[in-house]
């Protein structure tokens, strides 16, 4: 069975040579980049976007947004000189590549930082939580003072079931309770995953992983 590519993933060189339903096989031209460790060039704004409902758990979205299919976990073929272990996150694409090595690696569907809160840059993972709780940013809480300042961890809380901490920023990589927002650009610049590819992902990556974000 084979499945079909984007016009995006075909311009990155993303060929599909295999599938199963729940993983797949397939051929990637990493984003013509050396994987400097350069620190960020656009330090961004933090956290979580979206217009609260009363209670505050369930973001709604400032527009609606089209119901959209699931975006499958994949096996990818992965031509890039990165350790295995490592996280790259394709902003364009909207895609996470956790590195297996043997020139693979597990393809997830992103959501990521809507215009002006987009970023790039190389830092790791410094810290896992489990069902993470959630304090604003001061400048979130300056753009949207009716936000809590501060939610307990659980299914309502807008990071989701798992989040991993980049470096000394605010960004995380974290699930959510808006599934219909990943593989767009919605977020206030963290990456954003279903909770069942975060969790997947949270089982494999390690305190000190190397994170590199491309536009």
């Amino acid at each position: 069975m084979k499945t079909s590519v984007t016009a995006l993933g075909a311009l990155l060189g993303v060929a599909v040579l295999a599938a199963t339903p729940a993983l797949a096989a397939s051929s990637y031209d990493p984003f013509g980049t050396d994987g400097s460790d350069e620190y960020y060039s656009d330090q961004g704004q933090y956290g979580y976007q979206g217009t609260y409902a009363p209670g505050y758990g369930q973001g709604v979205q400032a527009a609606p947004q089209a119901q959209v299919q699931p975006i499958p976990r994949e096996v990818v073929a992965f031509n890039a000189p990165y350790a295995p272990g490592t996280i790259v996150v394709s902003t364009a694409e909207r895609r996470l590549y956790f590195v297996l090595g043997d020139g693979q690696a597990i393809r997830y569907g992103v959501g990521v930082g809507r215009p002006g809160f987009s970023w790039s840059g190389t830092n790791k993972i410094t810290a896992k939580r489990e069902w993470p709780s959630w304090t604003p940013p001061k400048a979130m809480i300056a753009r949207r003072p009716d936000l809590p300042r501060y939610m307990a961890g659980g299914i309502e809380n807008p990071l989701g079931a798992r989040a991993m901490y980049i470096g000394s920023t605010e960004y995380r990589i974290h699930g959510s309770n808006e599934p219909d927002t990943i593989g767009q650009a919605v977020s206030s610049g963290c990456i954003r995953m279903t909770n069942d590819d975060v969790t997947d992902l949270y089982e494999r990556v390690k305190v000190g992983a190397k994170v590199v974000v491309l536009n």
